[in-house]
């Protein structure tokens, strides 16, 4: 999809942390400067009314990817623009409230994420209040128990406190809030993994829900890959803050492309027993201070040869439709493969 139709579209987007020790320190120990690289150059687009998943593991750059496209923090490079108005990077500009109400964001932590000092009814109603969504208190007042109706709570729970709900009505209360600025876009970042198995259940199918009947579009962030077959409509693949392969959900997770995706995949434990073909796995994430050269999974790699420590890859259509970065799948000494073995 061309960056011009995109309904949200991320370029070349990159963020580094300077965690030096403080100048004396340094100085008395004679270390230089440390800068961690959190996301390099990250490309992806989202179509309007899809859910966009990105996945990896723990300290890959998820959720610094999605704290820079809803504007929590600016990017050190790249761009993102929502409905073809820049909203993070050189280009933009302050994003008036008409634009700002039209994403939000979902978090991780509902413990963390709701004020425990204010009631259901001032959480719900703070966005709609914002934004002047609503002229009176009373339709205020009905629009958030309209809100709470559409999550499954009662509207009386409009008078209680965050301590009074459980984790998963925690969420739906989030959800509930996220919901009060009538956005199009949701940011959401591990919305589930901080709750149980059974209510993770209630809250996706909710979330499905919610996105066909209100006609919204998710970047849904999570380390569950089940999670993520259930919820998206493609997957991008990160690796050390790099993008490694972006493919529709159903391709992904029936013949992954690289070797990374596939090592993920077959972490997951398959309650069916099927036989898998395995590949081997070596060795664990690199440090993002000091990063391997060339192509930053080959310590790990199977499948890694000369042209691997050497030069990076880049993210390219090899097996479509999948984009993946690999150089041996560039130069066919890879061939994806089913996931599972024929019985």
């Amino acid at each position: 999809m061309s960056a011009d139709k995109a309904f949200v579209d991320v370029q070349n987007l990159s963020r580094v942390f300077d965690v030096s020790k403080p100048w004396l320190e340094r100085v008395v120990s004679n270390e230089g400067r440390k800068i961690l690289k959190a996301v390099t150059d990250v490309s992806f687009s989202i179509n309007k009314g899809e859910t966009f998943a990105l996945v990896g593991e723990s300290g890959s750059g998820k959720s610094t990817i999605a704290r820079m496209i809803v504007g929590l923090i600016p990017p050190s490079m790249g761009s993102v623009s929502f409905d073809g108005i820049a909203i993070a990077g050189e280009d933009s500009r302050p994003s008036p409230s008409s634009l700002r109400r039209r994403f939000t964001m979902i978090f991780q932590d509902p413990y963390a994420s709701l004020n425990p000092r204010w009631r259901v009814e001032s959480i719900v109603s703070e966005p709609i209040r914002a934004f002047g969504l609503a002229k009176s208190s009373q339709d205020i007042r009905a629009r958030v128990e309209e809100l709470l109706r559409l999550v499954g709570l009662d509207p009386l729970d409009g008078v209680k406190y965050p301590h009074e709900f459980s984790g998963g009505q925690r969420q739906r209360i989030a959800i509930a809030r996220a919901l009060a600025s009538n956005p199009e876009f949701i940011v959401c970042d591990e919305p589930t993994s901080a709750l149980d198995v059974s209510v993770q259940a209630q809250i996706l199918n909710l979330m499905r829900d919610l996105q066909e009947r209100l006609g919204l579009t998710y970047l849904f962030i999570s380390h569950n890959l089940a999670v993520v077959r259930h919820m998206a409509t493609r997957v991008g693949v990160l690796y050390l803050g790099r993008l490694v392969e972006i493919s529709p959900s159903r391709e992904i997770f029936s013949a992954p492309q690289m070797p990374y995706t596939r090592m993920l995949l077959e972490a997951v434990p398959d309650l069916k027993g099927k036989p898998r073909n395995h590949d081997l796995v070596r060795g664990e994430i690199a440090n993002p201070i000091n990063m391997p050269p060339g192509c930053p999974y080959h310590p790990r790699c199977v499948y890694a040869y000369e042209r691997c420590p050497v030069e990076r890859p880049e993210l390219k259509v090899h097996y479509p439709p999948a984009l993946a970065a690999c150089h041996a799948l560039e130069d066919g000494l890879l061939v994806p493969k089913p996931l599972f073995e024929k019985v």
